[in-house]
């Protein structure tokens, strides 16, 4: 699921792809507890906003001034105030941040998006009110400045209840930000989810009406074999419907599905076709995306074995790797540099660029892999596996209640 490099720029290896960033961007955005990405990259944003934050406030400083005075009149002035500026925010950012990863350990996203709206409203803007009023305190003492001689007499509660009501101004102003960024990403998450589902529901033609007519072709001289065709293509129907409904599934259920269609395609190639499952002990009742192995195994089938004049085999695995779930579709059809002898059906790569999406779609982040290289070697054949977490704590948008 990785981005192609620029031609003028090629990305280290130890650096995260660009949707990396971007999908731990959204989550630092977003009203949830998860951290996409690498933790460290959810610290650059709480460092980058906090010095946008420093900036705004060392700029509300000189403009209430009106500029005058010696801390504005030359650069290392700026500096000082902007560095000062600087400690109090970190320090704020770092107290909020340092909260709700500890609040991550405790409460999990399904259990918040259980909450009402006011619930999770209170949740959200209590977490960074409360990380103000802690963190005030400790930054100004960190930047050199002393509270309790800022805040004594009459003067100094007045300027500790002003700062008190603009951290509750700013505090509103960025929740509500933050909140409107969240639903933006939803939306956006929704009509990903909605187009994919949209791509999903349009069953191909050609596998559609090459099925019908093998059908009735065998009523008129083999009707018991055209009898289990139409079974299995029943079943088969039935199936897919059944998973285009709903976002969840599991290993055992897509590994069904994936069957039935290989008994279908068997009934149509006969001899030209064979298949193998190996599943490992446990692993049938994890859970996995719906129609997320049925792409895999069709790419193998229609641009590997059904250009292939003698056809092969399809050998789909099921493992469990420590907290990961490995799924592999291996075939020894014409390979990815093949020269195919027949015409191959257009749309190769298009199944799989869906599946990228879907993945990027439920997993948000670069934990699910999607590896494409040949089996054993050029023109043997082409093994796809797919690598994911064991389970995923976000509810895929658009999913069925």
């Amino acid at each position: 699921m990785s981005t192609s490099p620029s031609p003028w720029f090629r990305r280290p290896a130890w650096w995260p792809a660009a949707e990396v960033w971007r999908a731990s961007r959204r989550s630092w955005l977003s009203n949830n507890l998860g951290r996409e990405g690498p933790m460290w990259m959810a610290w650059v944003w709480t460092v980058g906003f906090c010095a946008l934050m420093a900036l705004g406030f060392t700029l509300l400083g000189f403009a209430t001034s009106g500029g005058r005075g010696p801390a504005w009149a030359a650069f290392h002035g700026w500096v000082d105030w902007y560095g000062r500026n600087f400690i109090v925010t970190m320090t704020i950012g770092a107290v909020i941040h340092v909260m709700f990863d500890l609040l991550a350990l405790v409460l999990r996203p399904q259990t918040l998006r259980a909450w009402p709206a006011w619930g999770r409203t209170v949740f959200f803007a209590g977490v960074p009110l409360t990380g103000l009023v802690v963190g005030w305190p400790l930054g100004m003492a960190l930047a050199g400045v002393d509270v309790m001689q800022i805040t004594s007499g009459l003067h100094g509660v007045r300027s500790a209840l002003a700062a008190l009501a603009m951290g509750l101004v700013l505090t509103f102003v960025i929740h509500h930000f933050f909140l409107a960024k969240t639903r933006q990403i939803e939306a956006e998450r929704r009509a990903t989810e909605a187009q994919l589902r949209l791509l999903q529901a349009q069953m191909e033609p050609h596998f559609l009406f090459n099925t019908l007519a093998n059908v009735q072709t065998l009523i008129d001289h083999d009707p018991p074999r055209a009898r289990a065709m139409l079974e299995t293509f029943t079943d088969y129907l039935r199936a897919t419907l059944t998973q285009m409904r709903t976002t969840h599934s599991t290993v055992g259920a897509e590994l069904d599905l994936a069957e039935t269609y290989l008994k279908l395609l068997q009934t149509r190639m006969e001899d030209r076709l064979s298949y193998s499952l190996e599943v490992d002990a446990g692993v049938r009742d994890l859970p996995l995306p719906s129609l997320t192995l049925q792409p895999l195994v069709e790419n193998a089938i229609h641009h590997g074995l059904e250009p292939k004049v003698e056809g092969g085999t399809v050998k789909v695995r099921a493992r469990r790797d420590g907290e990961r779930l490995v799924i592999e579709v291996i075939d020894d059809g014409l390979g990815l540099n093949g020269a195919p002898r027949r015409p191959r059906r257009p749309g190769s790569g298009v199944a799989l660029s869906n599946l990228r999406e879907r993945l990027q779609s439920v997993y948000r982040v670069q934990t699910a892999t999607l590896l494409l290289e040949p089996a054993a070697g050029p023109g043997t054949g082409t093994r796809v596996a797919l690598t994911v977490p064991l389970a995923f704590d976000h509810e895929p948008a658009g999913a069925s209640q």
